[in-house]
């Protein structure tokens, strides 16, 4: 059935993108899929890494599905196609856990946007990225002209928003957008997926929020996250809670 599925191999998550018939293009039902798919990987400790694919051989992801958003009133458009699909692309940003998309073809507007949300991308020699969306008299809205403007930088993405150019595998991996080239990006994704698996998962997730915090991915939550997590193990924290639990003025030694 098509849809958005989240598969299980042993530590690896996989979530693969399946509507072929439209290229893999976002459906509403697929956009609603992956928060309850990112809730889920982020609830399991097993699972120390995620890989993002897509069952067509010809598209990684074609973008969102006209039919989807052609019919929308302009407020509900913006308000609840827009907004609503920025926030579930932060979220997949935001995991805890390190991501690669496998791009196996093409990846346009919402399917580069989506690649985008990845650690690191691996890209298959024919695949070509492009933000279409001034032809159809829109713009890029899932973060194509602002997450990808820290990835790929302002010029290349000036050539894809503003005059259309489509940008190869070769020029996405000189610009460092893809992390390798591969014949079978989604085999080489889940190698890269298993060499992580053996890493340390705590040092992973705090590199992880330190290097998003520095570039501005959810800086907030970052800083307060990595925040918390240098107060977990003091003294003071469990000195804190231990005197509100007992009703108690607390006596914090400092450590």
């Amino acid at each position: 059935m098509s849809g958005l599925h989240l598969i299980r191999h042993g530590t690896i998550a996989e979530l693969r993108l399946d509507n072929p018939a439209k290229l893999n293009a976002f459906t509403v039902e697929m956009l609603e899929a992956v928060e309850p798919a990112c809730a889920e990987i982020e609830r399991d400790p097993a699972l120390r890494a995620l890989v993002i694919t897509a069952e067509d051989s010809k598209a990684f992801c074609a973008g969102a599905d006209i039919m989807a958003w052609s019919q929308l009133e302009p407020w509900e458009f913006a308000r609840n196609w827009v907004r609503y699909g920025h926030r579930i692309f932060d979220r997949v940003a935001g995991l805890s856990k390190p991501t690669i998309a496998a791009l196996n073809g093409h990846a346009f507007g919402g399917g580069l946007e989506f690649a985008a949300t990845a650690d690191i991308r691996v890209i298959a020699p024919r695949a070509t990225l492009a933000l279409p969306e001034a032809a159809v008299g829109i713009v890029p809205g899932w973060s194509g002209t602002q997450r990808m403007i820290r990835l790929l930088g302002e010029p290349l993405v000036k050539e894809m928003a503003l005059f259309g150019r489509r940008i190869s595998a070769e020029r996405a991996y000189a610009a460092g957008f893809a992390a390798e080239i591969s014949e079978d990006p989604k085999q080489k994704a889940f190698e890269i997926a298993e060499a992580l698996s053996a890493k340390s998962p705590c040092s992973i997730e705090v590199a992880k929020y330190m290097i998003h915090a520095a570039v501005g991915e959810d800086r907030d939550a970052m800083i307060e996250a990595l925040g918390a997590g240098m107060m977990g193990p003091t003294a003071d924290r469990t000195e804190g809670v231990t005197a509100f639990r007992e009703k108690r003025k607390p006596n914090f030694p400092g450590i």
